[in-house]
């Protein structure tokens, strides 16, 4: 019978103590440039005596900006006297492709929110994900993991939760976004849940809440906007964070099937027909892939499968087989 590995990821804060602490979760990682050198992932606890823990990240993917920049901020002004139990920071959790800017890490091209519930003694993206699965999963009640777009896509500014089987879960899951309050607010099915972070919280029976906020490999100052004011009032919701929840209208939208999602069966440059947020009909032309290689050769044509409302679309303006060329949800009165 194997024994399973102690994870060689070393903390340099103590979650255990009251107060503020930056410190940082070392991961060993020897290298050309550096024999004994590590991966020094930043890390904040504020705590203040007993009560629920929220796990708070961003950065999964290293292209989406939204998150690092709320937790960045997060971790330097709250004050832990407004706090009643802990706050867990890692505001780049996959920290070698938010260092490089990009979607997977530029040491073993791991996509960390497919990488769970990883490896003591795998890649440096799998040991990270076994950390997060064996040390810090277990310690929360709450999780919030910020994403956007990065460089390929563009959404709508939303929160989501995802469609459980566990009903009650789920229900406190979606209360955690109505009160996050963005722009709009999403129950969620993902088309590939093997491996996500998502999945490994919600299996522990975690509330877990996540985002998509703009995208482009950047971020706008509304969306920015949107995540730190969500992420506190999702502290406040959650009674880890003193202090009223500031409510924001919210249009709630639902993501029922994969005919919501339209995938790229052509190569070339994409014409979005359709802007983010308006509405679309079924069989309705939402984008089309202009062939590239010579003139005189039509567009093909992508329609929609369900009405509904555009809420992502391809980023930037060349497209590949296989890729996501437009999501659109279903609007939906009322919350869930």
């Amino acid at each position: 019978m194997s024994v399973l590995r102690p994870s060689p990821i070393a903390p340099t804060v103590d979650f255990e103590r009251d107060g503020v602490q930056h410190g940082f979760l070392r991961l060993p990682y020897s290298r050309d440039d550096s024999a004994w050198g590590s991966v020094m992932i930043p890390v904040c606890v504020i705590r203040n005596g007993r009560g629920s823990t929220a796990l708070l990240t961003g950065g999964n993917h290293g292209d989406e900006y939204e998150g690092p920049l709320a937790l960045y901020e997060l971790a330097r002004s709250l004050d832990p006297r407004n706090v009643v139990g802990t706050v867990i920071i890692v505001p780049a959790m996959n920290y070698p492709a938010f260092r490089a800017g990009t979607r997977t890490s530029p040491i073993d091209q791991g996509n960390m929110n497919r990488s769970f519930p990883g490896r003591p003694d795998g890649t440096v993206t799998e040991k990270i994900a076994d950390y997060f699965h064996r040390e810090l999963l277990p310690r929360a009640d709450i999780v919030v993991d910020f994403h956007s777009g990065g460089k390929t896509l563009d959404f709508v500014p939303f929160c989501a939760a995802h469609a459980l089987p566990d009903k009650a879960q789920e229900e406190k899951a979606l209360a955690a976004v109505e009160a996050f309050s963005a722009p709009f607010s999403m129950r969620m099915t993902e088309i590939d849940a093997v491996g996500m972070y998502d999945t490994a919280a919600e299996e522990m029976g975690k509330i877990f809440v996540t985002t998509e906020l703009g995208g482009g490999g950047t971020s706008r100052a509304a969306t920015v906007r949107i995540a730190r004011r969500g992420i506190v009032n999702v502290l406040r919701h959650a009674g880890i964070v003193r202090g009223a929840i500031e409510k924001t209208s919210t249009q709630w939208l639902d993501i029922p099937s994969g005919d919501c999602f339209a995938f790229a069966e052509d190569e070339g440059m994409i014409e979005t027909m359709i802007d983010l947020g308006e509405a679309v009909g079924e069989g309705q032309v939402v984008a089309r892939i202009h062939p590239i290689e010579r003139t005189g050769r039509p567009p093909h044509e992508i329609r929609a499968k369900i009405s509904g409302m555009l809420t992502a679309r391809h980023f930037p303006g060349l497209i590949k087989v296989g890729d996501c060329a437009a999501v659109i949800s279903t609007p939906v009165a009322g919350a869930f």
